[in-house]
């Protein structure tokens, strides 16, 4: 199997044999990523992608992990996904789990049913990108989505019985939108309710029309302290119920890991530590994808 790359995948799917049967991604537009632009959006046939699971399975025959590539393989029509997911169970019969991107439109145009469907054949987990609960900073990066589409989409896939995992960007507001990010973020967060929540760091990549932002002087970004103070503020509104928090991305200044709502006094201790040593995290040399 010959991977058209780059390739991504979220970091709790290190571990996973990784089947591309989409490339790149279908929205494409988001001001802050890099990461499809070099592809152009296609959907791979399903022999394609048959021959390529049936070459891995020949290989590796105790695979406990699949992730579904590329940016948002949920794009595929219900019954496809269904074939895709009854081959792996076929070919792949020690497989736990198998997971899968998505963008909120992707999950809005399949049904709850549809959604039910792919619980039952064994989708196990879904990567939800909300980046932020702000309408104001969704409009501004050009996600293609508001924060009443982020809360239903969201729920969609939590009433299915597939486990959420969705993902937040500190800085994103930059300087004039911090707050707003921290408070409505944690909003659109306690609405959902997700099994998972990670909390990314940004990072400004050359050729994305923020990094020109960012030159122009028009976006600010915002220090290593100011992300502390913003973190700060969004894990102080966040009430959840055993939601698995994770900020130790590649991209963050400092590492926190607990359960919400359970450890947010322990939580926001560390960051007290951190605001008070904060020299000792302001480096960027390490901060790299």
């Amino acid at each position: 199997m010959i991977y058209d790359e780059p390739l991504y995948r979220p970091p709790s799917e290190a571990y996973s044999l990784i089947i591309q049967v989409t490339i790149g991604c279908s929205h494409n537009k988001c001001t802050f990523c890099g990461m499809y632009k070099s592809k152009k959006f296609r959907i791979r046939s399903k022999s394609d992608i048959f021959r390529d699971m049936e070459e891995m399975a020949a290989r590796y025959n105790k695979v406990r992990r699949i992730f579904l590539a590329d940016g948002d393989a949920l794009v595929l029509k219900t019954q496809d996904l269904k074939d895709i997911l009854q081959k792996i169970r076929e070919l792949f019969p020690y497989c736990e789990r198998v997971g899968i991107y998505a963008t909120p439109g992707d999950i809005l145009r399949k049904s709850p049913e549809e959604l039910k469907s792919l619980k039952e054949h064994s989708l196990g987990i879904v990567y939800l990108g909300i980046e932020s609960g702000s309408d104001k900073i969704l409009k501004d990066i050009d996600k293609g989505a508001d924060s009443k589409d982020m809360i239903k989409a969201g729920r969609r896939i939590t009433d299915s019985g597939i486990k959420l995992s969705v993902t937040l960007i500190s800085g994103l507001g930059g300087k004039d939108d911090w707050q707003e990010h921290a408070k409505e973020s944690a909003r659109v967060i306690n609405a959902i309710n997700p099994d998972y929540l990670g909390l990314l760091t940004l990072l400004i990549e050359p050729g994305t029309r923020m990094y020109d932002m960012v030159k122009e002087g028009t976006f600010k970004l915002l220090s290593t302290e100011e992300v502390a103070l913003e973190t700060q503020m969004l894990i102080r509104n966040l009430e959840l119920e055993n939601c698995i928090f994770r900020s130790n991305h590649a991209s963050n200044y400092f590492s926190l890991a607990g359960t919400l709502s359970h450890d947010k006094g322990k939580l926001l201790e560390q960051l007290d530590n951190v605001l008070n040593n904060i020299e000792d995290y302001s480096g960027e040399y390490f901060r790299r994808l």
